[in-house]
């Protein structure tokens, strides 16, 4: 199983913890995270924090441990896409998103493209345990330039719209 982090993923589906309350942690729109309303500056650390990420049913997002849940604020999306990698395989062109957090996925049916409204239509990818990662501004540029003419991209045998 592939991470966000890019690391061995912890079990999230087995955790049930108790809620322990809010932590006053967000992540801002542009990836960023806070921690008291002060910018994580360790990259290790917030990295860490997204390996441990996931959104309920409730649409509220979580650090999870064996022991805690704690929620978090979101503004936009949890985790950003920060490039693309295109290579061909058995089934056709293959593209992988790479992720601010140090995990990479394969645009396909699992982890499809989708148009995010709240930014201007620029794409995001659905995650495990609920994430989602947005496309920064140069993955987006990036991504749009790799369109064909009807503004699709095919990967991994599935085609996804970009307008």
């Amino acid at each position: 199983m592939i991470s966000v982090n890019g690391r061995h993923p912890p079990p999230l589906d087995a955790w049930n913890p108790e809620y322990c309350g809010d932590v006053d942690m967000a992540i801002a729109a542009d990836g960023t995270w806070y921690h008291e309303g002060v910018p994580i500056k360790r990259t290790e650390l917030w990295q860490l924090f997204a390996g441990i990420l996931r959104r309920e049913g409730d649409s509220e997002f979580y650090l999870v441990t064996p022991v805690e849940k704690c929620r978090v604020k979101v503004v936009l999306h949890p985790l950003i896409i920060i490039d693309f990698s295109s290579s061909v395989g058995t089934d056709g062109p293959q593209l992988s998103a790479s992720l601010n957090a140090g995990g990479c996925f394969p645009v396909s049916a699992d982890y499809p493209l989708k148009p995010e409204s709240r930014a201007g239509g620029a794409a995001y990818i659905e995650l495990p345990h609920g994430l989602t990662a947005l496309c920064s501004r140069s993955a987006w540029y990036r991504l749009v330039d790799m369109a064909d003419e009807a503004h699709s991209i095919v990967s991994h045998g599935s085609r996804f719209f970009l307008a």
